[in-house]
């Protein structure tokens, strides 16, 4: 028998998940097979209404090596898993004469821990475990959840959280996992045979498709300990988020809170010497953290040196002793001690990277109104670390809707570590970047509006004419606005504002779930949706309901983010232009995303307003509207107040 052929195997998996196909998706697929069999490199950017998950799980499937997929948001993931791989395998089995295997994989304490639900958790100030079904009153809101986690324990097959519903609270859900720092090991546990993340490993060991997340790549990746089973492909989805995820992973973080509860936690295990020294190293951080100033630290000051060096040392001498004293006493001695090591460990490693200095890291002090003060320390750059882990042993694609951004795929192949397109050289990564365009008629299909006429917006203050257009135009386009904020203060003012002034309803981000805002937003063509960056890649709402999406100024970085800061001047040092590197690209990748809210479907039609003038004006301004979606570009307000109005009159007169 012929082998099928590659649009032959597209055509029967987009025929069985009800999809239509396009042409860009074709290129897609051809691209992703060309990239695997020649083992090299690709990014592709597909945008909205392409149909890239099946774009890169076709020639995967088909390429018959162990591919592992991992994507940014839980909603894709579950895309994948629940939806579009079971279909996509039931139809090419058939013509591949083979089925695919596939499974999800998370990181250790997304899944239920048998031995903590049993054995309870360890208790920071007396000896021992406690049975937290007896500590929580069973007529509250923790009681009652840990109760219904109990049940769930007996019937679940996965014991995976999110397929817990309705859902549990962080603090809930904490009480019956560990992280993987905290695990004893299946061969050390009691309940290691049934253990949910052991199966969960041992499905993925097995299966031909393996879906993760960022997150979890990012651990492979930097811990040197593989949690990903061997691969020959890796895809990765959403990959304009790849390298804040990876920073995320690779930030340290130390707070007098996290420090005194593993001063508790290793006291009780440790000799009286041991625990007295961390104890008096924990103080006096504590004491140095109360007078901490927000910033970034680029000399780490004499008495923080200090401190830190007192905590290292401290958590090394526990950390021994952890490892040669036995204690009977204690109710359930491995496990209490492995939670107490995993957190002094979490404090010396943190104190030692900030002790030693590197100059490949930022530190920087935070303070926060509820936390305190804290102190993070993150890597200057991931680009290194992505090229070394990343690209060595493996055909790597890299898909989104928003690669390209100032006319190339250059700008975001430098922050992946990847040299530019066409460079040779020995150990250089081979890539090549691909756009495949959209099915929508950008130009006929939206407008681009700058207020070209408004003031340019300062660092803080009210803005009282960026008020008035805003209201004009939701005035103008019936509700059927999303606000996209450049942070949660403007969001809130511009909600209160227009509450005053407009007969319509107002959704704020925060005030309700996510999930209720935009089902919300989504039902009601009045209703409008304000809200900051985390909402601006959230919503997916096709239809008369967002004929308007509004952002409020360029999302620039703040100019006292201390790692985006530290980022920028590292590029200027090294003869590069650190702004158009750092700041320019940043907000180029935010303003892609936030106007691909507007058109998410072939019968869309509407407007993006940026009420920032300098996307008209600056000289950066030209890159970053040749990073957004090509709609029709216009400063007129008048042209615009006309064009909202009358997409709204067809919409009201189809009666959406």
């Amino acid at each position: 028998m012929t082998k099928p052929s590659l649009p032959e195997l597209l055509h029967a998996a987009v025929s069985a998940v009800g999809g239509t196909e396009r042409p860009g998706q074709v290129t897609m697929a051809t691209a992703v097979a060309d990239a695997i069999d020649g083992g090299s490199h690709l990014l592709v950017q597909a945008g909205t209404g392409t149909g890239k998950s099946l774009g890169y799980l076709v020639p995967a499937l088909a390429h018959g090596e162990r591919v592992v997929v991992a994507t940014a948001t839980l909603a894709l993931q579950r895309q994948l898993v629940e939806r579009d791989l079971p279909r996509t395998v039931d139809a090419l089995h058939p013509q591949l004469r083979r089925r695919p295997e596939f499974a999800m994989l998370k990181g250790r304490s997304n899944y239920l821990c048998l031995h903590r639900l049993h054995e309870g958790v360890p208790q920071e100030e007396e000896d021992g475990l406690f049975d937290q079904f007896e500590a929580a009153a069973p007529t509250s809101k923790l009681g009652q959840d840990l109760l219904r986690m109990r049940d769930w324990a007996d019937e679940t097959e996965t014991g995976d959280r999110d397929d817990l519903t309705p859902g549990v609270s962080d603090r809930a859900w904490g009480q019956v996992s560990v992280s993987s720092r905290e695990c004893l090991g299946a061969s050390k546990c009691a309940y290691g045979a049934e253990c949910f993340a052991e199966m969960a490993r041992e499905r993925a060991k097995l299966s031909d498709v393996v879906v993760t997340n960022h997150a979890l790549l990012a651990i492979d990746a930097i811990e040197g300990a593989p949690v990903l089973p061997q691969h020959e492909v890796l895809i990765v989805d959403e990959a304009h988020e790849l390298v804040s995820r990876v920073t995320g992973v690779a930030t340290g973080e130390l707070t007098p809170g996290q420090v005194n509860r593993a001063v508790r936690r290793a006291a009780k295990l440790v000799n009286e010497k041991a625990a007295d020294q961390l104890q008096t190293a924990a103080e006096g951080f504590e004491r140095l953290m109360e007078l901490a100033l927000p910033g970034r630290l680029e000399e780490i000051p004499e008495d923080l040196g200090y401190a830190l060096m007192a905590l290292r040392d401290a958590a090394r001498t526990v950390i021994s002793a952890l490892g040669s004293t036995r204690d009977k006493s204690v109710q359930d001695e491995d496990a209490v001690r492995k939670q107490a090591l995993a957190a002094v460990e979490n404090v010396h490693g943190v104190a030692e990277r900030i002790s030693n200095g590197s100059e490949y890291d930022v530190v920087w002090y935070e303070r926060h109104d509820r936390f305190g003060a804290s102190l993070r320390v993150a890597p200057l750059s991931v680009s290194g670390l992505l090229r070394e882990k990343l690209f060595a042993d493996r055909s790597v694609v890299l898909t989104s809707a928003t690669l390209k951004l100032g006319g190339d795929f250059n700008g975001v192949g430098a922050s992946l570590g990847l040299a530019p397109e066409g460079t040779e050289g020995e150990d250089v990564p081979q890539w090549k970047g691909i756009d495949v365009g959209s099915p929508f008629d950008y130009p006929k299909q939206g407008i681009l509006y700058v207020a070209r006429h408004l003031a340019t917006p300062g660092r803080e203050g009210s803005r009282g004419d960026m008020m008035d257009e805003l209201a004009e135009l939701v005035e103008a386009a019936g509700g059927r606005t999303l606000g996209l904020f450049s942070s949660m203060r403007a969001a809130q003012a511009a909600a209160e504002e227009l509450r005053g002034r407009l007969d319509k309803p107002i959704l704020l981000q925060g005030e309700d779930t996510l999930g209720e805002l935009i089902k919300t937003f989504a039902g009601d063509p009045e209703t409008c949706l304000f809200g900051t960056l985390s909402l601006w890649q959230g919503v997916d709402v096709p239809g008369a309901s967002c004929q308007l999406v509004v952002m409020d100024r360029i999302p620039f970085p703040r100019p006292d983010d201390p790692l985006m800061s530290a980022r920028q001047k590292a590029v200027e040092e090294g003869g590069g232009n650190g702004f158009m590197a750092v700041a320019a690209t940043h907000a180029a990748l935010l303003m892609a995303q936030g106007a691909g809210r507007l058109v998410r479907a072939t019968g869309d039609r509407g407007v993006v307003a940026v009420l920032d003038p300098r996307l008209a004006n600056a000289r950066y301004g030209s890159y970053l509207r040749a990073s957004l979606p090509d709609f029709w570009y216009t400063t007129d307000r008048n042209q615009v107040r006309r064009s909202l109005a009358a997409i709204d009159a067809v919409a009201k007169a189809e009666g959406r």
